[in-house]
């Protein structure tokens, strides 16, 4: 695994999805580190990494209702429990199911196994909310992806929360999701 301050050292081969997520980072002024590694696309792949960044890597997942009109990416602990009806009935809306890899990438640009709240940087319609379970505000540094899986960045969260998503047009809803 490969440590930078920052942005990597070359960018030779990262897809612009990736580079346009630095050039963002860097232009709001937001210090992070990025860690370039195998990809990881489970969260047992990611919870290596985490032992190695030192810092919390959630869980992302891309959820839509069931017209596909409304999009929601939820940010969780990876060892959280999930079920759509509990997040359903914090936002106030009908049954939610997990959006296609095409709603993905044409929205977020991001493929399947990079799920992260950078690919805010390229929705500018509104359709997609992002959500913060509660339980993450325990911790003060993050790691997610820079919108590829082979990278992770390392980010106070108030500088996600406050800064990164904000900037992006998005609004930040957080819940506190049950489990049972």
């Amino acid at each position: 695994m490969k440590h930078y301050n920052g942005r990597p050292a070359s960018l030779e081969g990262r897809s612009d999805a990736e580079v346009g997520t630095y050039d963002f980072l860097d232009r709001l002024g937001v210090n992070y580190d990025t860690f370039c590694h195998d990809a990881a696309f489970t969260m047992e792949e990611c919870a290596e990494v985490e032992r190695q960044v030192d810092a919390h890597i959630f869980k992302n997942l891309f959820l839509c209702n069931r017209q596909q009109t409304q999009f929601y990416l939820l940010m969780l602990p990876a060892d959280k429990v999930f079920k759509t009806k509990f997040l359903s009935a914090e936002l106030g809306c009908s049954r939610l199911s997990f959006a296609t890899a095409d709603h993905m990438e044409s929205l977020l640009h991001i493929h399947p196994g990079a799920v992260s709240p950078m690919g805010l940087i390229y929705e500018s319609e509104g359709k997609v909310l992002p959500v913060l379970d509660e339980d993450l505000l325990q911790f003060s540094e993050v790691g997610c992806h820079p919108c590829v899986n082979t990278a992770t960045l390392k980010l106070h969260l108030r500088d996600l929360m406050d800064k990164v998503i904000p900037a992006t047009g998005h609004n930040l809803t957080v819940v506190k999701l049950k489990t049972e």
